[in-house]
This record gives structure tokens, C-alpha cells and sequence, in this order.
């Protein structure tokens, strides 16, 4: 890696948002207070050398200069607002072409300057003199796009009560003969154009709320740990919502809760949802703060809520129970 990085490599350290506390703090608030998810990079160059050719991003990007000095050159795109299976290599031609025009900025970037790039814009980037490193705080922006998506995912299901389109094609049938189809094809593009009509907005945006949480890592747990805790709470017992897991509270109609959190959702008694609806408020609570609820049931609720690794009791750690600490993707 020495070696490479004395010829002119850069080195680029992935995913920081996931390992290092300061930015996975810093990646998690600044996700909740844009709605979109993010991610940070680090990049250190050595002394004159660029790091890439122009190409474009398919999230927004803030450059946040750390060290040395960095010399941008940012280009009008190639392609507004491009979608993750648009990446610049598929228009590398019309990219190299694009980066010989004039810039729309061309500036160096020292220590805590900061450059916001929209996805799309063409940038490139020299070290100047000595090592620079920076951060990329990637946006990955939830688009109608990805709205569309889940709508048509949702016919997909809808789509598969129609008998009609459950019916096989004729014997014989020759698919390389687009008129053999042509009916067949033209009845189903029919029906999915009622069925889409038929798609509910609300449970489109709960679709695309599901989606875009689960990209969101909660805060590592360590299960042996937290059911050992489970098994010994006490009404003194520290209940804290687990971090970073994004969670919904929602009542039904006919009074049922339900405990929306990342990916998963919880049914829970009617009478738990003033004691669930503090603890999302608060973050934090002593068992026996949980309002609404006698002391057994305060029990009951308290650790079924461990159990689901939706809430942690601090101080029950992997390193008391030789373990290694589960961080799945979807909040589980």
C-alpha cells in the first residue's frame, strides 16, 4: 500500500459513517435532519497527484477538506439528476468531452473549506505540494424515482390476484414473432393500467419510508448480552432506545398499536402506548417511568422491547459475555 501510495495512488477509506464514532454520530444526525440517507468516505492523496478523472456521483456530495490543499474543477453534467443505474461510465465519452469545456468552478480547497457537488456535476480533484485528505459526505437522495419503483413493485403483488394475467400463453406459441404475442401483450399492459389506478399513495410512501430505513444501520447490539439483561430487568432498570433504528408509532382504528421500526413491525396491546410513545420521546427511560402500566406489565413490555432490539440496557455489553456485537442491516 506504501508503495502504491509513493507512485501516486490514492488511498480511500470506505464506509466511515459505519466505523468511526465522531462521523457515524455526525452521518446520523445529518440524516435525520435531511430526510435522505448518507454515507462518508475519506480520500488522502499524495503530494501532486489526482485522485480520479472527472466523472460524476449518483448521490450529492459536501467535499469537506481536512488536510493539505486540493485543487477542483467542477463541470456542468452530463445528465441531470442521474439515478444510481445511470453511472458516468455508461457515458464516458460525452464525460471526457464535458471535462474539456470551461468550469463552472474551479477553486482550491483548504483545511475546513467545504464544496457541495448535486449528483451529476463533473468534478476532479489534484493534491497541491503535500498529502491532502478529505471527506466525502455522500447524500443518497430518495428520488420520485424510487417512489415509482415502489409503486410498481406494489402492482407486481396487486397484479398477481388478476386471473387473466395468471393465464398461460397459447401451445405452440412463437415467442420470436412479436405479432404472436401482440394481443397477449397488449391485454396485459391493459390490466396493469387499471391495477396501477388502483394503487394506494399511502401504502406507496410506506413502501418507499421502509425502503429508505432500512439503508439505516441501528446501533450494534450484543444479544447474549441484552438477554441475559432481558432476563434480570427490575423496575430500576434503564431502558434506552436502541440508536440510529428509526421507529414509528402507530394506532389502528380499532385501537391496536403498532411499533414500526426500520424494516420490522411490532404489534403491540392497546395500554402500552402511552408507556411506548415516552420512550420515543424520550430516549430514555427508568422501567418503572414507563406511564400507563402497572409494575408486571411494565416488566412485560420492557423486555419484549429488549428482546426485539428495539430498546438496550446500557452497560450490557459484548465484552461482559465474550461475544461479538450483531449489527444487522435491517434493524433485526
Amino acid at each position: 500500500m506504501l508503495r502504491l501510495f509513493a507512485d501516486g495512488s490514492t488511498v480511500v477509506l470506505q464506509g466511515l459513517h459505519r466505523l468511526w464514532p465522531p462521523l457515524i454520530e455526525f452521518a446520523d444526525q445529518l440524516a435525520a435532519d435531511l430526510g435522505h440517507p448518507t454515507q462518508v468516505n475519506a480520500y488522502v492523496t499524495p503530494p501532486s497527484s489526482r485522485g480520479f478523472s472527472p466523472h460524476y456521483d449518483v448521490h450529492d456530495v459536501f467535499v469537506l477538506q481536512v488536510a493539505g490543499e486540493k485543487h477542483w474543477r467542477i463541470h456542468e453534467p452530463v445528465l441531470t439528476d442521474p439515478l444510481r443505474t445511470q453511472p458516468w461510465n455508461d457515458r464516458a465519452a460525452a464525460v471526457a468531452a464535458a471535462a474539456e469545456r470551461e468550469p463552472v468552478i474551479d477553486a482550491v480547497l483548504r483545511p475546513g473549506d467545504a464544496l457541495y457537488l448535486p449528483r451529476g456535476y463533473l468534478h476532479s480533484a489534484t493534491a497541491l505540494g503535500a498529502i491532502s485528505a478529505h471527506l466525502t459526505v455522500g447524500i443518497h437522495s430518495v428520488t420520485r424515482w424510487a417512489a415509482a419503483e415502489s409503486a410498481l413493485d406494489l402492482v407486481r403483488v396487486l397484479a398477481a390476484e388478476d386471473p387473466e394475467l395468471r393465464r398461460s400463453l397459447p401451445l405452440g406459441v412463437d415467442l420470436a414473432d412479436p405479432a404472436a404475442v401482440a394481443d397477449d401483450v397488449a391485454t396485459v399492459v391493459t390490466a396493469l393500467k387499471g391495477w396501477l389506478d388502483r394503487v394506494d399513495p399511502a401504502e406507496v410512501a410506506d413502501r418507499l419510508r421502509a425502503r429508505t430505513w432500512s439503508q439505516v444501520r441501528p446501533e450494534p447490539v450484543a444479544p447474549l448480552a441484552q438477554a441475559t439483561a432481558a432476563a434480570a430487568l427490575s423496575p430500576d432498570t434503564v431502558l434506552r432506545l436502541r440508536r440510529r433504528l428509526r421507529c414509528q408509532l402507530r394506532e389502528a382504528a380499532d385501537g391496536r398499536v403498532t411499533l414500526v421500526a426500520g424494516r420490522r413491525s411490532l404489534e403491540l396491546p392497546a395500554e402500552t402506548r402511552p408507556a411506548v410513545a415516552e420512550l420515543l420521546a424520550a430516549g430514555e427511560l427508568k422501567v418503572a417511568d414507563l406511564p400507563g402500566l402497572d409494575a408486571a406489565d411494565q416488566l412485560t413490555l420492557a423486555r419484549r422491547l429488549v428482546t426485539e432490539s428495539i430498546a438496550t440496557v446500557p452497560g450490557a455489553t459484548a465484552e461482559h459475555h465474550g461475544e461479538r456485537e450483531h449489527a444487522p442491516g435491517n434493524g433485526s
